[in-house]
């Protein structure tokens, strides 16, 4: 059964502070208080955070390993070397791979990319990817993005046949060591900045070249369009410079000039002013669609073709692999489920494994966050082949670290790495049933604090009254919402119900909502297959600015619904 969540609505900050604040900065209380509640609760702090500049930007040269690089590239672009881009086929390193092409194209350098083929190749830099990259290009430097930092072996295997490596990335550096190489940039690696991604890197890694070797010509501002296409999509944290990333990135996809992005925003029929959802759910699948099922190629070649007729068969070729993706999630997500209720309720209860013969390893990590939203328990979902090797990918809850779990079943894997909310293992279809079990009691022993509760928590209390277009104006300045900094819920009580709801595309439900003589159109997002109580309601919200023909309106998109609890 779907976990039902407790809400929990936010302490509001002092009325004092966020009167001061909001008397200073010219601003709706109501939007001061949202941010004072996560921790903008200084003019000092505030400022950048609702105004976020690129000059407010650190040295690029601040992050570990970036003078190493930058030499080193430098050396190959004087030099005329051949260079190889090794990219991962994620939307983070497509982009990056592109941003890398860009800047060294700009300075007479034609790198050739390479993306390795999910199935044959696997993740990141294998050595299976490198005997065919290497193959097609021979080159003298290898520059690896999105992967790398750990590939020791590969690492050996290159300096070996005399080819220098340089490392982009931003992965967990493991604790037998990292690659050997002539340059790591990886944040990570050191004191500040772990939120990059490696389009962010890839973005500062250029800024550093640009610094050293001027290119008058090059305005790298015109490419933050993919910054924050990697940024969004790989759910890194919108916080400090990754917020100016996509904040200035969303503004320059409005106005991009790469037919790429130009053409796929006609395919998923994308408006101004672009959003954070834009990218997460219309423009960042379709990226992920070819890389997914096969290969990349098709992604990064149309963010790099300079022929708009040649974007468009290429973003047309995006969204029906996209279809082709989703067709498949749906299987799999329909047999891991009938798996889940197959296992007992002891074995669901805390962590959960399912796997299965025939589905697709591309689609697995979709399939565990679906399950992980339902069900709020770390799950992994994992595919196994005909050779009974599975390839699985993990998701978590706040506060639970996949990483702990992998290394307590260490024994029990081939492999396994990532992220605490986010990882990969490969496992023998023989050893998941106990790893199931063992996954599922290091879950038991680590959740020690609720976390197995899901909790919906609450911004803010408003009445509808309150929900006006001046508020809308202040609310601009929270944007963009992401990792790190979500969409503000709201909360009102005592909410009636006007009329019969809508039924749109036969699971969306619109209502007419009425709380305290002010009325507001409501979206309930699959809320035709929500068990809702009787009126009045508490609802919980998100809202918007909503355009159409000429007319501005305020959106309410309901989150969840109880019955009314009045004011206890």
């Amino acid at each position: 059964m779907p976990a039902r969540s407790k809400w929990v609505l936010a302490e509001p900050p002092p009325p004092d502070r966020v009167h001061a604040l909001a008397a200073e900065f010219a601003l709706s209380p109501a939007i001061i208080s949202l941010a004072v509640q996560r921790g903008f609760d200084t003019p000092e702090k505030l400022a950048p955070f609702l105004y976020p500049r690129l000059r407010d930007l650190s040295d690029p040269f601040e992050l570990p390993g970036m003078t190493e690089a930058v030499a080193r590239i430098g050396k190959a672009i004087h030099t005329r070397e051949k260079v190889l881009l090794y990219g991962d086929y994620d939307v983070d390193g497509v982009s990056s791979l592109a941003i890398l092409h860009k800047v060294l194209g700009a300075y007479g350098l034609d790198a050739k990319t390479f993306l390795p083929q999910r199935m044959e190749e696997g993740y990141g830099l294998s050595r299976e990817g490198l005997a065919r990259g290497l193959a097609d290009c021979s080159p003298t430097l290898v520059i690896a993005a999105d992967c790398g930092t750990n590939s020791r072996d590969e690492a050996r295997h290159l300096a070996g046949q005399g080819i220098d490596l340089v490392i982009l990335d931003h992965h967990e550096p493991a604790q037998e060591g990292t690659a050997e190489c002539v340059a790591l940039v990886n944040p990570k690696l050191g004191d500040r900045r772990h939120y990059l991604c490696t389009g962010g890197v890839a973005f500062k890694v250029a800024h550093a070249l640009l610094k050293t070797y001027p290119l008058p010509e090059f305005d790298l501002r015109q490419h933050l369009d993919l910054v924050s296409l990697a940024t969004v999509a790989d759910i890194v944290p919108v916080v400090d410079e990754n917020r100016i990333f996509v904040r200035r990135g969303l503004v320059q996809l409005d106005r991009t000039l790469n037919p790429g992005i130009l053409a796929l925003k006609n395919v998923v029929g994308m408006r101004a002013p672009a959003r954070s959802h834009d990218i997460g759910f219309k423009l960042g699948p379709r990226l992920n669609a070819s890389g997914r099922l096969d290969t990349a190629e098709v992604s990064l070649e149309l963010l790099l073709t300079p022929d708009p007729n040649r974007a468009r068969v290429l973003a047309d070729e995006l969204d029906r692999r996209n279809g082709e993706r989703q067709a498949l999630e749906q299987r799999t997500r329909d047999e891991a489920e009938r798996c889940l209720h197959e296992l007992s309720a002891e074995d669901r209860g805390t962590g959960i494994v399912v796997g299965g013969r025939g589905w697709h390893p591309g689609v697995v990590g979709i399939v565990a966050s679906r399950i992980v939203k339902q069900y709020h328990r770390p799950t992994f979902v994992v595919a196994i082949d005909e050779n009974g090797l599975g390839k699985g990918s993990g998701r978590s809850v706040p506060g639970i670290s996949l990483i702990g779990a992998i290394e307590a079943c260490r024994d029990l894997l081939e492999n396994g790495g990532g992220h605490d909310m986010a990882a990969g293992i490969s496992i023998r279809e023989e050893n998941l049933p106990e790893f199931q079990r063992r996954f599922a009691a290091h879950i038991a022993a680590t959740a020690v604090n609720g976390e197995l509760q899901p909790r919906l928590h609450l911004d803010a209390e408003a009445d509808f009254g309150d929900l006006t277009l001046d508020l809308l104006d202040s609310y601009e300045l929270l944007r963009p919402f992401g990792n790190g900094n979500p969409q503000p819920v709201f909360m009102s009580r005592n909410v009636r119900v006007l009329s019969e709801p809508r039924v749109l595309k036969e699971k969306h439900l619109k209502f007419r909502l009425a709380q305290n003589g002010a009325e507001r159109d409501a979206l309930y997002f699959n809320g035709a297959e929500v068990d809702l109580p009787r009126p009045p309601w508490d609802i919980a919200y998100t809202i918007d600015r909503n355009e159409y023909r000429g007319q501005t309106s305020l959106t309410i998109a309901i989150q969840a619904v109880r019955k009314a609890s009045g004011r206890g």
